[in-house]
């Protein structure tokens, strides 16, 4: 009769699982990518946020917010250069999207079509 002769356990090699960002897109995005949705970030939580509060209760638009967006790029992202927007991809247009909506989602759907 054989024996069977146990084997030592197979060396356990542990991920770290990031849950703020589980497929690890930031490290598939390029510094462009990263620069334009950082840019974001910094307009939607600095500036957008406080007025999108004072906005509701009041019940009117800040229609300064659309003109400091186009400033920043942001509007007509996706339109091409040539007809007066940014030419960016669609991954890009996402990642603005992602970081406008976690603000107001309303503000968001303006990003790829208004080159202003």
């Amino acid at each position: 009769m054989d024996s069977v002769i146990p084997s030592a356990p197979a060396k356990s090699t542990k991920v770290d699982f990031d849950w703020a960002d589980p497929f690890a897109l930031d490290n598939q995005l390029s510094s462009e990518d990263r620069l334009v949705r950082d840019t974001a970030k910094a307009y939607a939580e600095d500036k957008l946020a406080p007025r999108v509060i004072e906005a509701f209760r009041e019940e009117k638009t800040d229609t300064a917010i659309f003109s400091e967006m186009g400033e920043l790029g942001l509007l007509g992202i996706t339109v091409d250069e040539k007809y007066g927007g940014v030419g960016a991809s669609h991954v890009t247009y996402g990642l603005v999207a992602r970081e406008i909506e976690k603000i107001d989602s309303g503000y968001s759907q303006c990003c790829p079509f208004s080159p202003l």
